[in-house]
């Protein structure tokens, strides 16, 4: 399983998933930081990246237009890096 954690999540959620024995990556290390969300989710399917976000409502949106995908997890509620 391969994990693409969003710009909006702390960078150490990688290394937490790479602790447990995944693949992970963050937007900002692939050189996507400002990537519109269409640009992010053609690049979550062409990767076939399970997708971490906290921005639900946008996500789910793209998603769904999608007719296959790897997945997404959606992590609430959105608080600093330090909570």
């Amino acid at each position: 399983m391969r994990f693409l954690v969003d710009e909006c999540l702390h960078k150490g959620l990688v290394k937490i998933a790479q602790a447990a024995g995944y693949e992970a990556h963050h937007v900002v290390e692939l050189g996507k930081a400002g990537a519109k969300d269409y640009q992010l989710r053609d690049l979550i399917v062409k990767e076939e990246f399970v997708f971490v976000t906290n921005n639900a409502r946008d996500f789910k949106r793209l998603v769904e237009k999608s007719a296959l995908h790897p997945g997404l997890v959606i992590i609430v509620p959105n608080v600093r890096p330090a909570v």
